[in-house]
């Protein structure tokens, strides 16, 4: 019976001895059916592309109520935080991490005027995306 609880604690003790495989890569956010819930009928948005330390212009035209949203990331990965710089006028903006992404999102007034503009601050690397929104052109023109 000694013998074996001996054999026992030997084997527990050698455990942590054991080479572990590598932790598996970090894993980013997830992108789930709720992150797309609520976006509006009508949404596109020009090419960003975001420079460290500068200002870079993004149109964005979105109709048919709810949410119209740019998605940015900095280096592969969301960024730390982005600050409203420029309030738009008429809707409301909420900048969040969605995936490996950072998505800034506008959500016009109900009956506001379709046009609107802001900005926003992205950290790190301090860019700034002035945004220019525009309604959707009637089909035809």
């Amino acid at each position: 019976m000694a013998t074996r609880f001996a054999l026992v604690l030997t084997a527990v003790a050698l455990q942590g001895c054991i080479e572990k495989p590598p932790p598996p890569a970090a894993s980013h956010n997830r992108l789930y059916y709720e992150d797309q819930l609520g976006k509006a009928a009508s949404c596109t948005v020009s090419d960003v592309k975001v420079t460290d330390g500068k200002e870079s212009p993004v149109t964005m035209t979105t109709g048919g109520g709810g949410w119209c949203g740019v998605s940015v990331s900095h280096g592969g990965d969301p960024y730390a935080a982005g600050l409203l710089v420029q309030p738009p006028a008429n809707g409301k903006v909420f900048v969040h991490g969605v995936g490996d992404d950072t998505r800034i999102d506008y959500t016009p007034k109900p009956g506001a005027p379709a046009t609107d503009a802001f900005a926003v601050r992205l950290i790190p690397g301090d860019a700034i995306l002035r945004i220019a929104v525009n309604p959707p052109k009637p089909p035809g023109t």
